[in-house]
């Protein structure tokens, strides 16, 4: 009795994932036809086409012609910067969401309505015909008794047993991945939160700041901060309490961060919006690393922009002469003394900012096999931006740009060579020193509002590359716990100086 209720208990069972199977079938279908429409982008692309054909693309691209229009001071111009940037940037994150909903949701439905269950279904129409061919046979086989019908029967039998088996076991594949199958639904609502909350953050993020600033006189997001590009080295480092300038110290830490293997860095140009929205945010005393890291090139021609709109250059005026008369020495060992010896004359603040430059650029030029930067590489598209001479009026263009001679490279690729050498403090605690620095300046007192992230709070690692065993991200770095008991006879700070 107990083995018969056990039975009727399984047909049961079996009987209702049986039902189940059509209405999953025209769910999948229906749902995926329907979500497929609601994407803004062609299927099958990647997030970087997606993004281009994206209606929102197409508006900030209508929003970056018209701002043309207006003069640089107008207001409307401003805010108009502003929502270009940031409709870019929703796209990409539309984009982004379109690629991630395509992948772990409308394949995975397209594949159980177009392939799994089909198959299941067609099992189950075949196992029914064949029933019906065995029962037929059956009576033919009792109405006649003739050898033919006996043939049938026995194969019609041996086929609807065999099909029957594989029906059983798909029945059984499909009440298994049940829950499998509920969970494409429930991914489709995780992307679309996740998707939402990214959106609505970056939203009020930058909104916010854009009613803040646009309710102020001057220019956006510049507030009553100082501006720092075009300003000069010293003044800007007294007004912030910085010993390294901002755009060298935030541009250098993104760098290190994503830019080190980037082919072309500091060659390659990058989209000028996206350059100018950094400059802007350097400029504002704010910058996001999360939003510019990601074009290292950006962040490159921000760095380079700082440096050719300095009024003096980092190594300064006065030095231009003798900073080539040490590198006509004959010997290797007689030039790299000369540079020694030149650098000893910089002012503090330019030697600390440009020891702090050129042993990044040290480190990026040991990637070469990489990103083809090497010293001399770096040293031609760099040079023109550390050194010029001093010129009066129209004159200025035309040298930096000639700047870009053989004498300048000379002077620039040694630095970067031999920079473990003539910076007696090595590469390896260039980390350290990025630490230290930002330690140094939560001590000294405030006298700017400026607010940059210091490393520390975003929880800097040291990236680890080849030839630099010595630098891992576990290792602990010196004069770290105590900064100030760190003494760097090379690094002079201004509050001793001034």
């Amino acid at each position: 009795m107990g083995a018969v209720l056990r039975g009727v208990r399984h047909s049961q069972v079996s009987l209702q994932v049986e039902q189940r199977v059509e209405p999953t079938k025209k769910a999948a279908q229906i749902i995926h036809k329907k979500l497929s429409a609601c994407l803004q982008s062609q299927s099958g692309l990647d997030a970087e086409k997606r993004t281009k054909k994206l209606p929102l693309m197409m508006l900030s691209m209508s929003m970056a012609e018209s701002l043309k229009d207006f003069d640089g001071d107008s207001p409307i111009r401003r805010v108009l910067e502003m929502c270009c940037f940031m409709q870019t940037l929703l796209a990409k994150t539309l984009a982004d969401f379109e690629v991630q909903l395509e992948k772990e949701v409308l394949e995975p439905l397209n594949k159980l309505s177009e392939e799994d269950l089909p198959e299941i279904l067609k099992n189950k129409k075949q196992f029914a015909k064949l029933t019906t061919d065995w029962l037929n046979a059956r009576g033919s086989l009792a109405a006649f008794r003739h050898a033919t019908a006996v043939v049938v029967e026995v194969r019609s039998s041996e086929t609807s047993v065999s099909l029957q088996d594989q029906y059983s076991a798909d029945l059984y594949h499909f009440s298994t991945k049940q829950d499998e199958y509920s969970s494409y639904f429930t991914r489709l609502l995780e992307l679309q939160a996740d998707y939402h909350q990214k959106s609505l953050s970056f939203l009020e993020r930058n909104l916010t700041e854009l009613k803040e600033n646009h309710s102020q006189s001057g220019p956006l997001l510049s507030g009553s901060f100082k501006p720092v590009y075009g300003q000069p080295l010293l003044s800007h480092l007294l007004d912030s309490g910085r010993e390294i300038a901002a755009p060298i110290q935030e541009c250098i830490h993104m760098l290190l961060n994503t830019g080190m293997q980037e082919e072309g860095l500091f060659r390659l140009a990058a989209a000028a919006s996206v350059v100018k929205r950094l400059k802007h945010s350097l400029d504002g005393g704010s910058v996001d690393h999360s939003e510019f890291s990601s074009d290292p090139h950006a962040v490159a021609g921000a760095l380079k922009s700082y440096l050719r709109e300095l009024p003096e250059p980092l190594m300064t005026f006065d030095l231009y002469d003798e900073w080539f008369k040490a590198v006509s020495e004959r010997e290797l060992s007689d030039r790299v003394g000369r540079l020694r010896e030149v650098l000893r004359k910089l002012p503090a603040e330019n030697y600390n900012n440009l020891r702090y430059l050129i042993q990044f650029l040290a480190r990026l030029s040991e990637q070469q096999a990489v990103n083809k930067m090497t010293p001399s590489n770096v040293a031609i598209v760099l040079g023109p931006n550390l050194l010029w001479p001093k010129m009066e009026g129209e004159n200025v263009t035309f040298d930096m740009a000639s700047a870009s001679s053989v004498q300048v490279v000379s002077v620039i690729e040694p630095l970067i060579q031999h920079a473990g050498s003539l910076f007696p403090e090595g590469i390896a605690s260039l980390h350290a020193f990025y630490l230290q620095l930002s330690d140094r300046q939560r001590a000294l007192p405030p006298l700017t509002s400026l607010s940059f992230s210091p490393f520390l709070e975003v929880d800097f690692k040291v990236p680890e590359l080849p030839g630099n065993s010595d630098l891992t991200s576990s290792q602990s770095l010196p004069c770290v716990a105590d900064p100030h008991s760190c003494t760097d006879p090379s690094i002079t700070p201004l509050a001793d100086r001034y």
